[in-house]
Parts: C-alpha cells; sequence; structure tokens
C-alpha cells in the first residue's frame, strides 16, 4: 500500500532463516504484479528485499529473479541489510557487476537508514515507518473478491444461458433449454449477499495512524476492485431478476401440470380403492375382541386414506395460492379442480367418521355386556353360595351387599338398552356408500345379534332377581332367628339379674306388720316382672324353633339358652318362695305380736295371752332360726340372702320384739307369784 517518492508501488519481499522456494516466489510475484492498473505499473516499483534474517545467497538469487519477473516495472531494489553485514567487498563488488545487466539500481541499506529513499510514512513499522498495514486483513479481503469475481462470473454465463434459452420461438425448445440448465451451479443470493458484503468493506473501509493521525485513502488495488464489484452487482441483479420471472412462469406451469395429475390421482383412488374398502366394511363384531379388531382394521383403512388427505390438504392449498395469484385463464379450471376434490374428499371423510363411530358404538355396546355379564356372574355366585353367617350384623351386611349388587346389575341392564338402542338407530339411519345412490344395506344380522344380547341378559337379570327374593327372604328369617336368640339370652341374663337383685337388696322384714305386708306386696310385684321376663324367654325360644324348621337349620345357641332359662328361673322360683315364707312368718310374728303387747295385762284372758306369747315366741325362734339357712338349688348350690351384717340387720328388729313378748311374758306371770302370799 505505500508509494515511493515517484508515486510508484511499493513491493515488499520478507526473507526469513528456512530455505525459500524460488518458484513459489515467482508465482506469487506474478500474482500481485497482475493487481495493480497499467497506469500504476508504468510508475514503477519499488521493491525492498528484507534480507536481515536471511543469507547474502538467497538475497542474491532474490534480486537476480526480478530481472525476469518484473524487469521494466523495478526502478529501484532497496536491500535491507543485516547489523552483522554480509562480506562487504563481495556484496559490492557483485551488486556493482550485476548492475548494467540487471536494468535497475541495487542498494544495500540498514533499515535505519531506509527512511533516505522512501518517506517514512509509506514505511511499515518493520522498517521504522507509521503505514499501518494487515496483511492478513488484506489477504481475507483478496481472497473474498476473487471468490466473488469468480463465482458471479460463471453465475453469470449460466444465467445468461438459462434466460437467452427462454426467449427461444416455441414453448417446447424454451422448456427443453430450461430443462437443460435449469439450476445454476451456485445460489445467486448468496452470491450477491456477499458482493454487498464485499463492496460495503471496501467502501467504508479506513485506516488511522497509531496517533490519531490523518486518516489514509484505500490501496489502490482496493479503488480498482470497487468499479469491478459494482458492476457485476449491476449484471447478477439483472439477470437473476429475468431468471425469478424464467422460473416463476415455469414453476408456475409446473405446479399447474402436477395439481391436475394429484388432484385425479386423490379423486380415482378414493373413489376406486378407498371406496371398495369401505363397501366390504358391515360388521360391528359379536365381542370386544372382534369389535377391536374392526377397529384396528378400520384404522388401517384411515391410515391409507389420511395419506390421501394429506395429499388433498397441500394439492387444495396450493389451489388456493395460485387463485390467490389472480391469472384469470388458469381460475376456471383451478376452482373446478378445488371443487371436485373437495366434493370426494368430504364424502369420504364422512363416511370413515361414520364407520369410526358405529364401531365405537359397538366397542361400548359390548363392553357394556360384558360387564354386566360379570356382574352377573358374580351375583350368580353369591346367591349359589350357601349363608352361614355368624351373626345378625354379618347378615345385614350381606343382604345389604346383595341389595347393591342387584341394583348395579339394574343399573348395567339400563345402560345396556341405553347403548344398544343408540347402536341400533345409527344401524337404521346408516348412510349409502354409493355416490348419489340409494343403496339398500341388509344389517339383520347386526340388529339379530344386539337384540338377542339383551334379551339375554335381560332373563339373566331376571332369574338372578327371583333368585334375590328367595335369598333376601332366608336371610330376613335369618335376621329374625339371630335376634330372637339375642333377646332370649338377654331375658336369661335379665332373669339372673333379677335373682341377683332378690338375693341382695330383698333382705329386709318390716319393723311391723304394716310394713311386712307393704314388702310382701312389692315382692309379688317383682316376681310378677320376673314371670313376664321369662314367659318373654319362652316365646323367643319358642319362635327360634319354627325360624329353624322354616329355615331347615339347627339354631346355634337355642339349645342353651332353653336350660339356662329354666335352670334361672328355677332359682329364681326357689329363692322367691322362700322370700314369701320368710315375709309371711313375719308379718304373723308382727301382728300376733303386736296385738298381744297391746293388750292390758289385767284382763281376765291371762293364761290364753301366755299361751299366745309361747306360740309368738316360738314363730320369732323359728324366723331367726330361718333367716340364717341359706337357701339350696336343686344342683346342691346354696346362697344366702345377702352378707351376714344384712341378716344380722333385718333380724335385729325381731329379736327387739321378742324382748317385748318376753317382758310382757314376765309380767304376766308376776301376779301368779305374788297371789299366795297374799
Amino acid at each position: 500500500g505505500g508509494k515511493d517518492r515517484r508515486s510508484g508501488l511499493i513491493l515488499t519481499i520478507p526473507l526469513c532463516l528456512e530455505q525459500t522456494s524460488m518458484d513459489e516466489l515467482s508465482v506469487t510475484l506474478d500474482y500481485l504484479l497482475s493487481i495493480p492498473s497499467e497506469k500504476c505499473k508504468a510508475r514503477g516499483f519499488t521493491v525492498i528485499v528484507d534480507g536481515r534474517k536471511s543469507q547474502w545467497n538467497v538475497v542474491k538469487t532474490v534480486v537476480l529473479m526480478l530481472q525476469n519477473v518484473v524487469p521494466a516495472e523495478v526502478s529501484l531494489v532497496c536491500v535491507v541489510k543485516p547489523d552483522e553485514f554480509w562480506d562487504k567487498k563481495v556484496t559490492h563488488f557483485c551488486f556493482w557487476k550485476e548492475k548494467d545487466r540487471l536494468g535497475f539500481e541495487v542498494i544495500l541499506v540498514s533499515a535505519n537508514k531506509l527512511t533516505r529513499y522512501i518517506e517514512p510514512c509509506q514505511l511499515t513499522e518493520d522498517f521504522g515507518g507509521t503505514l499501518t498495514y494487515d496483511h492478513m486483513d488484506w489477504l481475507n479481503k483478496r481472497l473474498v473478491f476473487e471468490k466473488f469475481t469468480k463465482e458471479s462470473t460463471s453465475l453469470l454465463d449460466e444465467l445468461a444461458l438459462i434466460n437467452n434459452g427462454s426467449d427461444k420461438g416455441t414453448q417446447q425448445e424454451r422448456e427443453r433449454s430450461i430443462d437443460l440448465n435449469f439450476l445454476p451451479s451456485v445460489d445467486p443470493e448468496t452470491v450477491l449477499q456477499t458482493g454487498h458484503e464485499l463492496l460495503s468493506e471496501l467502501q467504508q473501509r479506513r485506516f488511522n495512524g497509531s496517533d490519531g493521525g490523518v486518516s489514509w485513502s484505500p490501496m489502490d488495488d482496493e479503488l480498482l476492485a470497487q468499479p469491478q464489484v459494482m458492476k457485476l452487482l449491476d449484471s447478477l441483479r439483472e439477470q437473476y431478476t429475468r431468471y425469478q420471472e424464467v422460473c416463476r412462469q415455469r414453476s408456475k406451469r409446473t405446479q399447474l401440470e402436477e395439481i391436475q395429475q394429484k388432484v385425479m390421482q386423490v379423486v380415482n383412488w378414493l373413489e376406486g380403492p378407498g371406496s371398495e374398502q369401505l363397501r366390504t366394511q358391515w360388521g360391528i363384531g359379536d365381542s370386544i375382541r372382534a369389535s377391536q379388531a374392526l377397529q384396528q382394521k378400520h384404522e388401517e383403512i384411515e391410515s391409507q386414506h389420511s395419506e390421501w388427505f394429506a395429499v388433498y390438504v397441500e394439492l387444495n392449498q396450493q389451489i388456493a395460492a395460485l387463485l390467490n395469484a389472480g391469472d384469470e385463464e388458469d381460475l376456471v379450471e383451478l376452482k373446478a379442480l378445488q371443487q371436485q376434490l373437495s366434493d370426494v374428499c368430504y364424502r369420504q371423510a364422512s363416511q370413515l367418521e361414520f364407520r369410526q363411530n358405529l364401531l365405537q358404538a359397538a366397542l361400548e355396546f359390548h363392553s357394556v355386556a360384558q360387564d354386566l355379564s360379570q356382574q352377573l356372574d358374580g351375583l350368580l355366585g353369591m346367591l349359589c353360595v350357601d349363608v352361614a353367617p355368624a351373626d345378625g350384623a354379618s347378615i345385614q351386611q350381606t343382604l345389604k351387599l346383595l341389595e347393591e349388587k342387584l341394583k348395579s346389575v339394574d343399573l348395567g341392564l339400563q345402560g345396556l338398552r341405553e347403548k344398544g338402542q343408540s347402536l341400533l338407530d345409527q344401524i337404521s339411519n346408516q348412510a349409502s356408500w354409493a355416490y348419489g345412490k340409494d343403496v339398500t344395506i341388509e344389517n339383520k344380522e347386526n340388529v339379530d345379534h344386539i337384540q338377542g344380547v339383551m334379551e339375554d341378559m335381560q332373563l339373566r337379570k331376571q332369574r338372578c332377581e327371583d333368585m334375590v327374593d328367595v335369598r333376601r327372604l332366608k336371610m330376613l328369617q335369618m335376621v329374625q332367628l339371630f335376634k330372637c336368640e339375642e333377646d332370649a339370652a338377654q331375658a336369661v341374663e335379665w332373669l339372673s339379674e333379677l335373682l341377683d337383685a332378690l338375693l341382695k337388696t330383698h333382705i329386709r322384714l318390716g319393723d311391723d306388720a304394716q310394713e311386712t305386708k307393704v314388702l310382701l306386696e312389692k315382692h309379688r310385684k317383682f316376681v310378677d316382672v320376673a314371670q313376664s321376663t321369662y314367659d318373654y324367654g319362652r316365646q323367643l325360644l319358642q319362635a327360634t324353633v319354627v325360624l329353624c324348621q322354616s329355615l331347615r337349620c339347627t339354631s346355634r345357641s337355642s339349645g342353651d339358652t332353653l336350660p339356662r332359662l329354666n335352670r334361672v328361673w328355677k332359682q329364681f322360683t326357689i329363692t322367691s318362695e322362700e322370700r314369701v315364707h320368710r315375709l309371711e312368718m313375719a308379718v304373723a310374728f308382727h301382728s300376733s305380736a303386736e296385738k298381744i303387747l297391746q293388750e292390758c295385762p289385767e284382763q281376765p284372758e291371762a293364761f290364753n295371752e301366755m299361751e299366745q306369747l309361747d306360740e309368738i315366741e316360738a314363730v320369732g325362734k323359728s324366723l331367726l332360726d330361718r333367716l340364717t339357712v341359706p337357701v339350696v338349688y336343686p344342683d346342691g348350690s346354696e346362697q344366702y340372702f345377702g352378707s351376714p351384717s344384712d341378716m344380722a340387720s333385718a333380724a335385729e328388729h325381731i329379736r327387739e320384739k321378742m324382748k317385748l313378748v318376753s317382758l310382757k311374758k314376765q309380767q304376766l306371770r308376776q301376779p301368779e307369784d305374788t297371789t299366795p302370799e297374799s
């Protein structure tokens, strides 16, 4: 990018310690010298051979080579020598000897003295100058430029061939020419984008000095490249615009032909093999597995149709796009194709949907029928198992479960009828598979199968209902049996509690005759309650016997409950009789004692009173003795009334009254003892 004082371009050749290939160097120089314009070449070149890192023999060879590569253009060759220079005599003699033959002047100079021949602003930093230069940046831009030039030139030739071929006379010739050269070898858009980016780089490139100096103008080769790039871009845009129009016309013609061909393919397949596939599918299956197999077969048919429907969607979009383009010459044909395609596809899709809905309804019908059949089997199995519950609660639970199963069966049968009726309605409304024709479709087999399934389920449900009624009656009787047994056992418990209360709390004998009579009356009422309890238990046990006979089974607890009831009742009867006997003795004692104690001792019946007093004492003693005797039951067991302290308390009033009787007796004896003395 630098220039000498004659405005000639500066060519720098850096040499290194490694072996330098003269062939490669020659090719590189040829390439670099081809870049400047002839005007620039006429001003000559100043060549700087940087030999600071090379040997003298290499430098000499390079200088001599310049004579063959650029003899006329080279005006000055500056060989930059290293600090430790070669043999001055040899080098000076060699250059002086070859000066006339070379045709250009060769000088040896140190790097720091190179500015004597070239301005510092035209030298790079390597030689002590201020010229900013990035070799890799220049190389990359040069490669982009050459690639763009090569591709754009080739592309222009291809586009011209294609565009010129489209201008031929007949349409057949144009199509044949376009077919042979239809696609360019490179993408025009990519080439145009590369050209615009390159032009932008060339137009905007500026270099600034390291200290913010005046910006330096682009190099001559870059200025030279700008108009060339602009010219190529203009030619490319022109040819590419023509090429796009050619492609559009060709694409339109090809697309229209392809659409016509594809439309006929879709229509022919749907009206042919597609319709034939649907005509052969009539059944609904007699089970879930059969319906699923038919559904799978239908899905295969739908899968084949879906491929053609996808083609239909694509064709419809293409036709719509062409219609929006607004070419009047194709509008009528395109609309006719679109209408024909839509009619056939919608008709076939409706038939597929109807068939799918029919098979889905059949599958739901068979699913409900299978569930109902399983429910009926479960209910029948439950009814066939003999009932052996542990108690009334388990029977109630079993009965509740039975009612729930029966209710579930009712709901299942109702659902089956609804599904069946819906399926029959679809079959009766089945459309004709033929286009525009009424075809009588025989569906008797499907109808008979559906009605047969519903009738069979109705009969099975009726049989189960009859068995449920019988089982319900039996279970209710068993509930009643358990209830009677439980109540009878409760009656035994109540009677045992009454006996326990009689022994532990019915102890008092009363302080006088009136109180004792009241206790005796309460005891009789108490006995009536016990008698009612016993009678209630007997009635319950009699009811269990009747229920067992009806159920043809033996009661689990009635055989044990009846002896217990009789045993407790026998113990209660003996204890009650003993209580009555003691109360009656107490009434007799209190009545006699109270009567005799209220009479006056001066009455003339004193002799009879003594006898009565003796009888009263005998009754009292007998009563006291009886209080100490336990109640003896038939099984040999014994029971006392209350605790010993309770019995002592009850006997205390008897003893006190016996003391009064004894005192009365003594009073009656005193007059007898005093009469002889007087």
